[in-house]
Order: C-alpha cells, then structure tokens, then sequence
C-alpha cells in the first residue's frame, strides 16, 4: 500500500505548538502515513563564514545571520523525543532527515521507524555508513541535484554494507517549488528497472504545485510518495511555498488511496458490476441467425 509522508522540515517556524498542530492536522485531516521533520547541526554544517553571512533572501530570515535563522528553526534532540512521543499519541508515524553526523546519532537514539538522507547529502557517505551499521530502521534516500553514475554508487554503497534491502530512494527534482517539466516523472521508472529488485521500495519527493504529479507518480510505481507539508503557504520561510495546505494534503492522500485501488487488471472477463449491464444493455446475435 501506498505510504505517504507529510514533510512538516522546518514549516514549524521554531514553534512547538505549532509543530504539533501540523503533526495533529496530518494525522486526523490528512490521514498522513508519517510526519517528517529535519535534524541539523549548524555549527557542524556551516562553517564560520557561512553561519556569519546573511540569508540570501532576507524576507525569509528568522535572524540576523544564516547561522542564526537555522538556529532558530532548529529543535533539540529532547524535543524530537517529545515529538516522536506526541506523533505516536496522534497515530502518525515520526520520521526526520538527519544533515550530519552528530544529527544522526541523535536521531538514532530515539529509534524512528525511518531516517530520511536529503538530496543535499546523499554523498556523505561517512554519515550513511555510520547509519548503515548502527540504525536498523528503513533508510530513506532522496537524489535530486544527482547524477546517475552518483545515484549508481550509492546503490552499490548500501548494498556492499548489506543494507540495500532496507533502503527506499525517492526521485526527486530539488526546487522550490519546481515547475512541471522539471518533475521528469520518468525518472522513477528509470530508477524502478535499474534498482527495484535491488533495493527495498521506489519513492517520489515532489516539490511542486498540486497533486497531479503525485498521483501519477504512483501510476508509475512510486509506492512512498513524500510532501511538503504547512498550515498556511503565505508563511514566512523557503519551503512554505512548494508545500501543500490540510486540504491539499487531505486529497493528495484520498487520491492516491482511491487511484491505488483502481490500478488493477480484471479479476475476470466480465466483472459481477458489468453483469446487469451485459444483460440489459450489450447486443446479441439471434440464436436463430442462420449460419
């Protein structure tokens, strides 16, 4: 069954109460599988220049630099566990994209069902390999902004450690939000004929506008399907735009359920809902026709 991941990523704001509506809405409105946040050490990240610059886009800056608009939207390892306990209270699955090596042994120690490596560091493979070793959940890989003879390592990289059986890679374009013919949907059943009896499942991380994309991506056999996910799109902040709102969301996830069910082939000729029909309604030869 299609799983389907609400990505809250840093659309808290910094803010608890609002973190945990969001992880409420995905839950009861939206019928969310999981709900997904990120890790980031930002001392470990940035270096000292960068963490003293400006945000590039100041109008989205929670501080006065880089350093401290990340700081600002940053939550504890403690808080985490506060929200892994309040998902599971909720009925929705924790997960969170680890950035670093000390984000992931933080978020280890919590044990979540999965850990989300972002496209921006799927080629740190010092932190996937202290993952694959000490984590024993799903590993979970996005590979925007990656080649294909990247995206070819790192398959080879899980499965030289014996972990390509737990591992879900997400096609994905990075942008913010990105246009349709960015979204290269093909992409998934490039990487489903090249990887899909090598690894565990093939996902699609879309940052686009609508649902359209989504549902077709699981027409092509995307069987995690992860968005964006905010309150409110005119939001401060870089990801609200490319995210989906509660009703956004809610019919992402009716859809995909209801589509999910359609993508069968027929159980027989003529199904028991064509049956009255034939009968009433589909021309027959005579049986006195002559031969």
């Amino acid at each position: 069954m299609v799983k389907v991941i609400a990505e809250i990523g840093c659309n808290h704001m910094g803010k608890m109460d609002i973190a945990k509506e969001l992880v409420s809405v995905a839950a009861h409105v939206c019928k969310a599988d999981y709900a997904k946040f990120q890790k980031r050490n930002n001392r470990e990240l940035l270096s000292p220049a960068q963490f003293s610059a400006p945000h590039p886009v100041p109008a989205n800056s929670y501080g006065a630099t880089y350093g401290e608009h990340r700081e600002a939207l940053e939550f504890t390892v403690e808080q985490h566990a506060e929200l892994k306990e309040f998902c599971e209270s909720q009925g929705i699955g924790y997960a969170t994209s680890v950035w670093d090596m000390t984000s992931a042994k933080e978020i280890t120690s919590l044990k979540p069902d999965l850990i989300k490596i972002p496209s921006a560091t799927n080629s740190n493979f010092e932190l996937q390999g202290w993952l694959a070793e000490n984590y024993a959940g799903e590993i979970h890989v996005s590979t925007g902004m990656t080649t294909k003879d990247e995206i070819d390592t790192l398959i080879t990289f899980y499965e030289e450690r014996g972990r390509a059986k737990d591992l879900v890679v997400y096609s994905c374009t990075s942008g913010y939000p990105v246009a349709f013919e960015d979204l290269c949907l093909r992409e998934i059943t490039r990487l489903r004929e090249k990887f899909e009896d090598r690894v565990k499942k093939i996902g699609f991380s879309g940052h686009h506008l609508g649902i359209a994309a989504d549902i077709a991506g699981l027409a092509l056999g995307a069987e995690w399907i992860e968005r964006h996910f905010t309150l409110d799109r005119t939001w401060k902040g870089t990801d609200h735009a490319a995210s989906l709102e509660p009703d956004g969301m809610r019919r992402l996830v009716r859809d995909l359920h209801n589509v999910e069910k359609a993508l069968t082939f027929k159980s027989k000729d003529v199904l028991d809902v064509e049956d009255v029909q034939r009968k009433k309604l589909k021309w027959q030869p005579s049986l006195r026709a002559v031969s």
